[in-house]
């Protein structure tokens, strides 16, 4: 693609780096066809390459962002299946993370979208806060029936989504920061697990199985004390300096981890976070106090699959019939590029692995996605919950907790619900843990129906 920046405009680091990645795009518009939001609307605007024109036109002109234009970027749900399909390697990632950038920056939204997108950035990063949010959304769902709805993308609509996204029950709250365990035998390795934000408060259950499952084999697992959110979720509202903030705070605490014990890696349940993290090289580049620590962070990030795929697992020798539908997260899949190593994980656990049709589109969640929009990331939830009961499984995995609620929304309106688990609590069953409190919930449910 011919761009025309200015000499003055390329000086700046961020505007050369977008001249690089749009250099790189040759129109070939294989990317429509793996677009969630281009599949769904037909709109060549609402497709990565249309995107990119539209970032293409703000920058080179240097004009401020149009309500076009953000109506288009922010229906974009970052998924990324357009960098797998793209024969061009073009980032569209960096791209569209400037183009959100500078409309937080130039963009004057309306006041219930701005306190709405404050909201979310200051309460789903804070584990009591978001506990507490999720009590008073149990308590405001008794009334959103009675809230209207004027349209699709209406205020009303954004909170009957969050609200609808809260779960019945909470588990208990439990914070572990700050502890170092042991494993149960010779030690073989040492890592930092991530103890994430949201996961925490909806399903600590993930890392729990997780912990387990590495101290069983060997593993000394540390809970860094102090350790904030990874940063993704305002990175991906476009509060840069919010998520930078966040993440200069975890290379701090996690780097001087490193050199005081050692760690072989830094584990992540959660593939958003491992994205994000993974980037931190890139995000503070331009930080002199920061390029090489980050690059150091980023180097040592690990999805579980991946540091459990390196692990001598122990396996039982006996084999069943449980069918598995793997869901493959588009922040592993896309995001990492991440897509064999937790099926074989899960047949080597004994398990019947089947793909989902359309595995590559997103299922609608995408952070904060399936809030702000909640007609687009319903519509999707509800493509990919059908195409996972084509596969008739007896359970589904996934290896992001966004997706896991996403899903399991989508399965609670159907007849036999399908109970959802992530990747890692199956193989910590198979390896010698409890079995998922999902399937043991759903296999109470079905006795008691009996």
């Amino acid at each position: 693609m011919k761009t025309e920046f200015s000499l003055a405009q390329l000086a700046d680091p961020d505007i050369s780096e977008a001249d690089k990645i749009l250099r790189a795009c040759v129109h070939c518009g294989f990317c429509t066809a793996t677009c969630p939001t281009y599949v769904l609307l037909g709109d060549e605007l609402d497709s990565p390459r249309g995107r990119i024109y539209l970032i293409k036109e703000m920058l080179e002109k240097d004009r401020n962002p149009t309500a076009e234009v953000v109506k288009h970027i922010d229906r974009c749900l970052s998924c990324l299946a357009c960098m797998t399909t793209c024969p061009s390697g073009v980032n569209y990632m960096h791209l569209v993370d400037q183009a959100r950038v500078r409309i937080e920056e130039q963009y004057r939204r309306s006041l219930s979208e701005r306190l709405l997108r404050r909201l979310l950035a200051r309460v789903l990063p804070s584990p009591p806060m978001f506990r507490a949010s999720l009590r008073l959304a149990r308590l405001g769902a008794v009334f959103t029936a009675l809230l209207p709805t004027r349209s699709e993308t209406s205020f009303t609509s954004k909170i009957k989504a969050m609200i609808a996204l809260a779960p019945r029950r909470l588990p208990p709250a439990e914070d572990a920061s700050g502890r170092v365990l042991r494993p149960s035998g010779a030690r073989r390795g040492r890592v930092i697990l991530l103890q994430g934000c949201a996961q925490r408060v909806l399903a600590p259950d993930i890392n729990a199985a997780a912990t387990r499952l590495l101290t069983r084999h060997g593993i000394e697992v540390v809970l860094a004390a102090g350790e904030q959110c990874c940063g993704s979720l305002t990175h991906h509202l476009g509060l840069d300096g919010s998520a930078l903030a966040n993440a200069r705070a975890n290379i701090d605490i996690w780097t001087a981890e490193a050199e005081r014990d050692g760690v072989d890696a830094i584990v992540v349940t959660t593939s958003g976070c491992g994205t994000t993290i993974k980037d931190y090289g890139y995000l503070l580049r331009k930080d002199k106090a920061y390029a090489a620590k980050a690059a150091r962070v980023s180097a040592l990030a690990r999805d579980i699959s991946e540091y459990l795929a390196g692990l001598d697992l122990s396996f039982a020798s006996a084999r069943h019939d449980l069918v598995v539908a793997y869901h493959s997260a588009c922040s592993l899949q896309h995001g990492q590029k991440i897509t064999t190593v937790p099926k074989e994980l899960l047949f080597k656990s004994g398990f019947v692995v089947k793909d989902i049709p359309e595995s590559h589109l997103c299922c609608g969640s995408a952070g904060t996605y399936n809030i702000l929009q909640p007609e687009l990331a319903r519509r999707l939830r509800e493509r990919k919950v059908a195409n996972i009961q084509t596969v008739k499984p007896d359970v589904v995995a996934a290896g992001n907790i966004g997706c896991l609620v996403q899903i399991e929304r989508g399965m609670s309106d159907r007849e036999n619900p399908i109970p959802v688990v992530h990747t890692v609590e199956l193989i910590d069953w198979a390896t010698g843990g409890p079995k998922p409190n999902a399937m043991r919930s759903a296999t109470d449910a079905g006795r008691s129906e009996g």
